[in-house]
């Protein structure tokens, strides 16, 4: 293993989503050891490597195991969450097709650890092409006896599970684990209040686990070189390696396995070749347009983990990360922003079915050069009145990158506004009930 760039998620070997090379390379060995292993020690293993979760929320892996209830007269389920529709975020797409069976292979350990004999990995409607590369590899090991009743033979142990490849129909608020699972249930996908969490009542009211691809795919790593030894790689508090997706305005944009607590700096600057054509870096998205942006300025000591991140107002999110040069037009960026999440509201909620359409019109009227600094201030304080008052994140994830903007590039705003507006009032009705001239206000 590269010490300063190791490959635990991705590594670089050919044909590694083939199931004999991946067996060449000691693939589902970690799974026939975790059969001769007590549930509750796999799950102490996993607590003490200090696995967090790699979707966003960044909970500890082995603690959420640990609510699944060891006896059940239900049956018990696992979500393995693929709905990767962040923008900006495109890591576990790699996962998917360069290394299937390891996510395959940590199935089979969370299942055992948790006692869960049907799994889903759910991936969202627009990867079609990701969704045969995993349909293919959980077939073949179907065909190989890893999976089902069979694998009862292969891996001589009564425990058995089946996974399902579930393929969404294209809404980003299923990325949302109780949205996920009313997906899968056949249900409109509107979240769900919690309590009941889902390890009490989840799919069908049943026990029920749902974790991010990278997090479970990264599983068997943790068995094959001992928990001890995988919470000494990165950082302390964010334990192993994550997948970083860099885009925009940057010289080598792709996906980046690095140790967490690696300088933000290094990764932009040193192994994606900085910002091309000689431009200046203006603003970075740290973890998917969910994040709150950051200033040029703020990353000179920044590292790739939660606390550091924590540190200056902003996450880690699903390692997302967006950079934009000294041309890059911030309220352009911030209506396109608005846009998507006005149209991926599920609606449910007032605050965000409203609030994101009225944020858009307001950015539209700001960009039409119509609009002054009362309207930016407007703007502001819808995004506030968005961010904690709906029943999933996707309130706060629409509101935090537009107040962060608004409070770190207020001029980029201000460039656009004039002094006063002037509105018409549409409704002939009611402005021409009194008079035969228009109904005109001045802001």
């Amino acid at each position: 293993m590269n010490n300063k760039y190791p490959q635990i998620n991705l590594p670089k070997i050919e044909n590694y989503h083939k199931l004999d090379v991946y067996r060449q390379n000691g693939g589902y060995q970690q799974a026939q050891n975790a059969m001769q292993i007590q549930s509750d020690d796999i799950i102490n293993i996993v607590k003490a490597s200090g696995l967090k979760g790699r979707g966003g929320a960044g909970f500890p892996t082995g603690l959420k195991w640990s609510f699944m209830p060891k006896q059940s007269d239900k049956p018990k389920y696992l979500c393995v969450n693929g709905d990767e529709s962040e923008p900006g975020s495109f890591k576990d797409r790699q996962i998917l097709e360069f290394n299937p069976h390891q996510l395959i292979e940590g199935i089979i350990i969370a299942a055992k650890a948790m006692g869960i004999t049907t799994s889903y990995i759910y991936i969202r409607g627009e990867y079609h092409k990701w969704v045969k590369c995993m349909q293919a590899a959980v077939d073949e090991a179907y065909s190989e006896g890893l999976l089902g009743e069979k694998m009862k033979q292969t891996f001589n142990t009564d425990f058995m599970t089946d996974i399902v490849v579930h393929k969404g129909a294209g809404a980003y608020v299923c990325g949302e684990e109780t949205s996920q699972m009313n997906s899968i249930e056949g249900k409109r996908a509107y979240p769900r209040n919690k309590p009941p969490f889902p390890a009490g009542f989840g799919l069908w009211g049943c026990p029920t686990t749902i974790n991010n691809v990278e997090t479970i795919t990264t599983v068997p790593q943790i068995l094959k070189i001992g928990a001890e030894e995988f919470s000494k790689i990165g950082h302390p508090n964010q334990t192993g390696t994550m997948l970083f997706g860099v885009s925009g305005n940057i010289a080598k944009p792709g996906v980046y396995e690095l140790l967490t607590g690696t300088p933000m700096k290094e990764l932009l600057f040193d192994i994606c070749g900085g910002v091309p054509n000689g431009k200046k870096l203006k603003a970075i998205i740290p973890g998917g347009v969910s994040m709150v942006p950051l200033k040029a300025d703020e990353i000179d000591n920044l590292t790739l983990d939660a606390d550091s991140l924590r540190s200056v107002g902003s996450g880690i999110g699903t390692g997302g990360i967006i950079v934009m040069d000294e041309d890059a037009d911030l309220v352009k960026v911030c209506l396109r922003i608005s846009h998507f999440f006005h149209h991926e509201s599920c609606g449910q909620c007032t605050p965000c079915r409203e609030g994101n359409g009225w944020m858009e019109k307001i950015l539209k009227r700001i960009i039409n050069g119509d609009a002054t600094s009362k309207d930016i201030d407007l703007l502001y304080e819808v995004a506030d009145n968005i961010e904690g008052k709906t029943v999933c994140a996707l309130g706060d994830a629409c509101a935090w990158p537009i107040k962060g903007f608004i409070k770190k590039f207020r001029n980029d705003f201000e460039k656009y506004v004039k002094e006063n507006r002037t509105y018409i009032s549409p409704n002939a009705v009611h402005s021409k009930r009194n008079t035969k001239e228009d109904l005109v206000f001045v802001f």
